[in-house]
């Protein structure tokens, strides 16, 4: 399956508008924003669970890494609330599910194959420290390597944002609203910008929290296995 697999385009989409689609697991829906595989994929989704749902025991062969949206998400190593930043590289392993429900933005095999760095972070725990470069734009890092810069990032209403990077973005709408290229992003919208790709965003009346990653598009994305 080849969804939004053009990674030299801008690609952009409203997650709220779409329909949920099941999964193999009982309780357990996603929005699918991109995908390189069937089952086992490169892929980026919001991914829901419903009350008292669970997934099998598994290894994350290619990583996963995911933000909590809604409610809590919980596994054996605990339980994370909306607002929680997760890492679980490859060969890592759990049980995921969630007994109140919660939603989730989650990318899988995403990783470099060498990585052993797990990573739990509250948010709601942290500060947003001002970027001393941009005007009226906040930054809570949330992991930084050689491949990639992950950021929460909160912009101030009538903020012009600039989102050019030379090797690719993406970024989810948490809170509050931007418009880029004449399109309005809302809670629950995603867009990825290539690599080498210029751009700005301006903040809504009511401002813009989001997450953000950069950096990771300099090489052409591969399914698991190419």
């Amino acid at each position: 399956m080849e969804l939004n697999a053009d990674f030299n385009a801008r690609c952009a989409v409203h997650s709220s508008s779409m329909p949920w689609i099941g999964s193999p697991i009982p309780g357990v829906d996603r929005r699918m924003l991109d995908r390189l595989g069937d089952e086992v994929a490169r892929a980026t989704s919001i991914v829901r669970y419903a009350p008292n749902s669970q997934f099998s025991p598994h290894v994350h062969t290619g990583g996963e890494e995911f933000f909590v949206l809604q409610g809590v998400f919980q596994d054996e190593h605990g339980d994370f609330p909306a607002g929680t930043y997760i890492r679980n590289p490859p060969q890592s392993s759990h049980t995921p599910g969630s007994e109140p429900g919660c939603i989730i933005f989650v990318k899988l095999w995403q990783f470099d194959q060498k990585d052993r760095t797990h990573s739990r972070i509250d948010t709601n725990k942290m500060k947003f420290l001002r970027d001393g470069d941009h005007t009226g734009v906040e930054v809570m890092p949330l992991f930084k390597d050689d491949r990639e810069d992950v950021v929460l990032e909160r912009w101030q209403q009538g903020s012009s944002v600039n989102l050019t990077s030379e090797k690719g973005l993406e970024l989810l709408v948490l809170e509050g609203s931007f418009e880029e290229a004449g399109e309005i992003f809302e809670p629950g919208s995603w867009l990825r910008l290539p690599a080498g790709s210029a751009s700005s965003a301006v903040a809504g009346t009511a401002g813009a929290r989001v997450w953000i990653k950069r950096d990771h598009l300099g090489e052409t994305p591969l399914p698991p296995g190419g």
